[in-house]
């Protein structure tokens, strides 16, 4: 324990002689290093007081981070996939509810000349009858087929939907042109019917009508309900069970860049007379989709960081409280020797400051290593701002303040008697 510095040439005011008394003085240096002393004292008690703070900034800084680091993730995928695509619905029926389909026959064609587009297609999900089945060859395979959605499709919206096929090919233009009656199936499809190689030409029969798979659909980059469809050649859907009854949709996969433009010219060219009959979706602003998808993930864990913070500050209170029971004969020494009130806050907030400021250190280097770590571990570029690093150790140090504020006035209320008595 250090003597208190005193400063000559100081008079108390309230002496009635004129005997020069000098007045106790505790530098930030001294103060400092009392802190410091005070926390390496019990280094076991210090760590376990301080890691509420740890697991508070820790948590702060790995939420932070891994945001901003799936949000350049979500950037990226959507200028890869969200920003080439462009959706085209029939609302012909706003306008006259007796038309059934305002695609023409060659829609495909006509979308597929705008300068930008790739793949076009039309399709729309086929409504069957409530006993309608969708079975395998032979007849009586295990499942519900009942469930299975029927998806009458294009050509162009099997490539715009970018698949892996697990084994055999889709159907192209000529399939659509020939009305032949043939189906790509998605691998859960296959798996509930029982379809587990094409070498047999298996078939699946949709009510009494019969289709020849030709292709098993793995994955999709696009409408991955298609993976839990059957999808027929849009011509051949047309001819079993007649057009759609509203509900179709075009997808249209465009060039990196040329969605917008795609999205404003499609309309005309598929009815330069009525072109009040489509309704073209263009991409979402990406700023906006990665708001959507973060901002309550941010909410929930950032709550997560305050209460964590909050059990922190609760821990560093109790035992700063508790050190303060065990020092009374030692903060009676210090005010016997000069010390007041003020230099005791002063200590016990220092001492508590300085365990808070320590749980941030450490949370924010946990904290950074949990976002490294995950993004190697993903394959992703780690984006951690400088703000949150910088921000997190001064928040551990005003969890630390915080938490010190009513043990460091009840220090200063002891008086030096009563203390060395004790």
């Amino acid at each position: 324990m250090k003597p208190l510095r005193r400063a000559p040439g100081r008079r108390r005011p309230d002496l009635d002689d004129d005997r020069p008394v000098v007045l106790s003085q505790l530098r930030w240096r001294d103060l400092l290093s009392e802190a410091l002393a005070g926390t390496l004292q019990r280094p076991a008690r210090s760590a376990l007081t301080s890691l509420g703070t740890v697991l508070g900034v820790g948590t702060f800084v790995a939420i932070l981070g891994l945001t901003a680091t799936a949000s350049s993730q979500i950037d990226d995928r959507f200028n890869a996939l969200s920003a080439t695509e462009v959706t085209v619905e029939d609302i012909a029926r706003e306008h006259d509810e007796f038309l059934e389909l305002s695609f023409p026959a060659d829609a495909d064609a006509r979308v597929g000349r705008l300068n930008g587009v790739r793949h076009a297609g039309v399709f729309w999900s086929v409504r069957l009858d409530e006993d309608t089945t969708v079975r395998s060859a032979p007849v009586g395979a295990s499942g519900d087929g009942r469930q299975i959605q029927v998806v009458a499709a294009s050509s162009g919206v099997l490539r715009a939907a970018v698949p892996t096929l697990t084994e055999g090919r889709i159907f192209d233009a000529w399939h659509d042109t020939a009305h032949q009656r043939v189906a790509v199936i998605g691998a859960g499809v296959a798996a509930r019917l029982g379809i587990t190689t094409l070498e047999t030409r298996p078939a699946v029969f949709i009510g009494d009508e019969a289709f020849t798979v030709i292709g098993i659909v793995g994955d999709v980059r696009r409408k991955a309900d298609l993976l839990l469809s059957v999808v027929v050649p849009r011509t051949t859907a047309q001819q079993v069970w007649g057009a759609p009854d509203g509900g179709a949709k075009m997808l249209i996969e465009t060039q990196a860049g040329a969605a917008a433009q795609v999205a404003s010219e499609a309309a005309v060219a598929l009815d330069p007379a009525h072109p009040q009959y489509f309704k073209a979706v263009p991409p979402l602003d990406p700023k906006e989709l990665r708001t959507e998808v973060t901002g309550d993930l941010d909410q929930l864990f950032l709550l997560l960081a305050a209460i964590c913070l909050f059990i922190g500050t609760v821990g560093i209170a109790n035992t700063t409280l508790v050190a303060v029971l065990e020092r009374t004969g030692e903060i009676g020494l210090r005010r016997a020797l000069g010390a007041h009130g003020r230099h005791i806050t002063a200590q016990f907030l220092a001492e508590s400051g300085a365990l808070g400021t320590l749980g941030g250190l450490v949370g924010t280097s946990l904290g950074t290593l949990t976002v490294v770590s995950v993004a190697l571990a993903r394959d992703w570029t780690p984006v951690v701002h400088p703000a949150t690093v910088a921000a997190a150790p001064a928040i551990g140090l005003m969890t630390g303040l915080l938490a010190g504020v009513y043990p460091a006035w009840r220090a200063s209320r002891i008086q030096p008697v009563e203390a060395l008595r004790r």
